[in-house]
């Protein structure tokens, strides 16, 4: 007998579940709690199955007939309803697999990971925001082609930001390489993008032979210049710490009882200061064993700005950094052209050339002193892991030992022995 919409408007909830029959395998069931939904009973292929409707009253009797009618249909054309509505969702699902859900979660999953800051995080999602997710954002990852993957980058290329958009290009290969891992695409289209765009400029970094240390550390001794300024030129040949880590070093980033300055992989944002809350720039804390040298450079600098946050302030305010510029002035001032001759970042390929040529210490142990980025994986997990720490501060009580010796005259680096 058929179900009547009155018979369903009126069936009141009992202590158990119970159902009440339409035709052909169509049924109400009423819930203890009071909730009505509709089921559909079918055998297929002998084995008997049911699939849901929805409920009452939002799916009308009249509708789930409606609905109980096309599944019937399905089984005559050898057609599993629920097997249908499965591929149907999936299908759904799979047309939101554009390349900005894949961006977000590609995004979250290296949050999760601590592989990036907020804050580094942020900024990489600002340059997709502006200049990739605007143009391909929308499309399904599975239609985009390398092609497709190159306009965004061609017009930040014609722009003439090669850095930029080897940057992004670098992002769109790993998202599209998420996608293969999740299992939406099968193979990633952006790797064909080798070699596509323009390389960004290589960036001179002017530095002295080592032969010339002895000259510089005399023009350095007579330079009378700013105290801090000068401070800061032997604090930076001492430790070859990158600018924007010196500069925006804070007093609480040091222990002087043990002898180290723990960089973080980023600091606390100063009001005003564009990229204050650099640290680090591989984005991990780094070790900066102290010589004695740089412990008598500490002392000095602490007279001048140690009742304050900063290492080196700047000239008009206590709590703003020193100028970006400030070394490289002082440098142009004692004489040196800083883009053919020396410059601040110099100090930093004149202590590597030493280090390797001097014999004494392992590369890995110099490679992390310099915090570089090791591009083996696998390498990069041990070096990290191990930090070479004692061999480290060796490293560093060297080089301090050798600008002292070398402050008199020349010795190459190999026949350097601490007396």
């Amino acid at each position: 007998m058929a179900l009547s919409d009155m018979a369903a408007r009126n069936a009141k909830p009992g202590k158990k579940m119970y159902k009440l029959a339409d035709e052909y395998g169509l049924y109400l069931q009423v819930n203890p709690i009071g909730t009505k939904r509709w089921y559909f009973k079918f055998a297929y292929n002998g084995k008997e199955s049911r699939i849901a409707f929805g409920a009452y009253p939002l799916v009308s009797l009249s509708r789930a007939r409606d609905k109980r009618d096309e599944a019937r249909l399905m089984i005559l054309d050898g057609i599993h309803p629920k097997q249908k509505r499965i591929a149907e969702k999936e299908a759904e699902e799979d047309a939101l697999n554009t390349f900005e859900k894949m961006a977000r979660e590609w995004s979250q999953q290296m949050l999760r990971r601590r592989r990036w800051s907020e804050t580094h995080a942020n900024r990489i999602w600002r340059d997709m925001e502006k200049h990739v997710l605007p143009v391909i954002g929308q499309r399904h990852v599975a239609e985009l082609k390398t092609k497709d993957l190159l306009v965004p980058l061609r017009v930040v290329e014609a722009n003439d930001r090669l850095e930029l958009a080897s940057r992004l290009k670098q992002r769109i290969t790993d998202i599209m390489g998420y996608a293969v891992q999740c299992g939406v695409i099968d193979r990633n289209p952006a790797k064909d993008m080798a070699g596509a765009l323009m390389p960004p400029r290589v960036t001179h970094r002017p530095a002295l032979r080592l032969e010339r240390l002895p000259e510089f550390l005399t023009k350095l001794d007579y330079y009378y210049g700013r105290r801090l300024t000068k401070l800061a030129i032997q604090f930076t040949l001492l430790t070859f710490s990158r600018s924007s880590e010196i500069r925006l070093a804070r007093w609480s980033e040091f222990d002087i009882e043990r002898a180290i300055w723990i960089i973080p992989a980023e600091r606390t944002p100063i009001p005003g200061v564009k990229f204050s809350y650099r640290g680090a720039k591989m984005q991990s804390e780094h070790i900066v064993p102290l010589s004695r040298q740089t412990l008598a450079v500490l002392a000095e600098i602490r007279t001048i700005s140690g009742e304050g946050e900063l290492l080196f302030p700047g000239d008009h305010s206590l709590i703003k950094p020193m100028s970006e510029n400030t070394v490289n002035n002082a440098l142009r001032t004692m004489g040196y052209d800083t883009a053919k001759e020396l410059c601040g970042h110099g100090f930093r390929t004149m202590a590597c050339s030493a280090l390797i040529e001097s014999g004494k210490w392992s590369r890995d142990a110099i490679e992390r002193q310099m915090s570089h980025q090791e591009r083996n994986a696998v390498r990069a997990a041990y070096i990290h892991k191990a930090e070479h720490i004692v061999e480290r501060k060796l490293i560093m009580q060297w080089w301090g030992d050798y600008l002292d010796a070398v402050s008199r005259e020349f010795v190459v680096p190999y026949e350097f022995e601490v007396g």
